[in-house]
């Protein structure tokens, strides 16, 4: 890769990783689920009347949209307001990779290979490992809750792939329509019109800019630039950068939130990481392998490097 396409690489990881301390920021102004339909509500508009809707049939925005909008982020903003970390959560989202690989495996019919197969392995002791930590220190709940997330993100990687996408950053526009009003109905039937209402017109500057950050940067400006090194580039060759994420969402979360990094929590990233990186990379016996490393959105680098 040329210089400065590594370093757009790298600026994308960080901007998602760094997404996870401003998520953090966001839900001390908004409930949970409002501040998801509002990520999804700026990202769409007024986007989508300057992006045409990419050629696929509805049912997969649809589908996309809900498994990754409503689902996916929705259980990771609830698992996060339920008391999971910051940088533990950029980290435990990882898993979504070994999820996507067996989920392809059931689905596709893209059975792994040995490295896959032991890249998987060694995903899940990290699991094992961050579970056993968040049981002991943090919240077994919130955990649990963005596990949930991770399974639902490899629910829209295979539907993303399914979908046979040309244009990544043109469906991620259009998947962000789909889960405005399901988390909005859900918002006010979990938290209430008060809550909803309170943090509405108590808007201040920092609430609008953790929702300008997580729609334009996280999503917008993250998954442009992302599919624009996938048109050049193999996704072997990029997806390792994603890797990078829960090193800033980790690193930033201690620097700007003052979260302390235990010994449990080094060993989980340790072999989280390292079995991402052989489950994404490794090759599967049949198919194309899916290049599902680690992006905090829609997972679509292998849709986009078809473009």
């Amino acid at each position: 890769m040329r210089p400065r396409h590594t370093a757009l690489a790298v600026l994308v990881a960080a901007v998602w990783g760094v997404n996870f301390v401003v998520i953090e920021v966001g839900l001390d102004h908004f409930p949970p689920l409002l501040f998801s339909a509002l990520r999804f509500l700026l990202a769409a508009f007024p986007a989508v009347f300057l992006v045409r809707r990419p050629a696929v049939a509805w049912r997969w925005i649809v589908g996309v949209g809900l498994a990754l909008g409503v689902a996916k982020f929705g259980l990771l903003f609830l698992g996060m307001e339920a008391g999971m970390p910051a940088g533990g959560s950029s980290l435990v989202l990882q898993v979504q990779a070994v999820f996507t690989a067996a989920l392809a495996a059931l689905v596709l019919g893209e059975r792994p290979g040995r490295v896959r197969l032991v890249g998987m392995v060694v995903a899940m002791a990290g699991i094992g490992v961050a579970a056993w930590d968040e049981g002991v220190s943090g919240s077994a709940v919130g955990f649990a809750l963005v596990v949930g997330a991770a399974a639902f993100w490899a629910v829209s990687n295979v539907l993303t792939r399914r979908a046979e996408v040309d244009d990544a950053l043109a469906f991620m526009v259009w998947v962000s329509l789909v889960p405005v009003l399901p988390l909005v109905a859900l918002s006010l039937l979990v938290d209430g019109v008060d809550a909803n209402r309170d943090a509405l017109t108590g808007l201040d500057w920092a609430g609008v800019g953790a929702v300008a950050y997580v729609a334009a940067g996280g999503t917008l400006f993250g998954f442009a630039a992302w599919s624009f090194l996938l048109r050049r580039y193999d996704a072997s060759r990029v997806a390792p950068f994603s890797l990078l994420v829960p090193v800033f969402g980790m690193s930033s979360a201690a620097l700007l939130l003052g979260e302390g990094i235990s010994a449990a929590r080094w060993v989980a990233a340790v072999l989280l990481v390292g079995g991402v990186a052989l489950t994404s990379l490794g090759p599967a016996r049949r198919g194309p392998a899916l290049a599902v490393a680690g992006s905090p959105g829609l997972g679509a680098q292998e849709a986009g490097s078809k473009a």
